[in-house]
């Protein structure tokens, strides 16, 4: 079993239950076991200003799955959420789970890159991979905890109902 974080992140329809629906599916995934989930987080959207905040959190499973049939696993659980792919880098979206950490491996292919490419610039990303996985070092030897030290929170705040 190889121990995977995915980051779940909505700005659409619902942020909330989409948010707490794609952590339930995740629950569910096969050759898995859900280990653990942060809080829900509220950020500010990267990229086009003129959108609404989105609901992040990180997830931790155990999977025998294999990276690529993860990410089809994933993919699914987005499109069954309405997920509509475009061409246009972080605008708002219904649902956006990526694959940030998939063991201590290293995967640069044409579908996946993992480490996720932008995990260490993102607040949306450490803070809530950090409330679950406080001694985690990357695979590159960073001790996540560092990041935090060039890592605003830019206004990342527990969501409170």
């Amino acid at each position: 079993m190889n121990t995977v974080f995915i980051a779940v992140g909505s700005n659409l329809n619902d942020p909330i239950s989409q948010a707490l629906d794609a952590i339930e599916s995740l629950k569910s995934l096969p050759q898995s076991q859900f280990i653990r989930a942060s809080s829900l987080y509220s950020s500010s959207p990267m990229g086009p200003q003129d959108q609404p905040d989105y609901i992040n959190a990180v997830i931790e499973i155990e999977t025998s799955l294999t990276p690529i049939e993860l990410l089809n696993q994933t993919q699914a659980i987005e499109l069954g959420q309405g997920r509509v792919r475009k061409e246009e880098r972080w605008g708002a979206r219904t649902l956006d789970l990526d694959i940030l950490l998939y063991a201590q491996e290293v995967i640069e292919s044409e579908r996946l890159t993992v480490p996720h490419y932008g995990m260490k610039e993102r607040e949306f990303v450490i803070y809530p991979l950090l409330e679950i996985a406080p001694n985690l070092y990357l695979p590159c030897g960073t001790k996540l905890k560092e990041l935090t030290k060039a890592v605003p929170l830019n206004g990342l705040h527990i969501w409170q109902a």
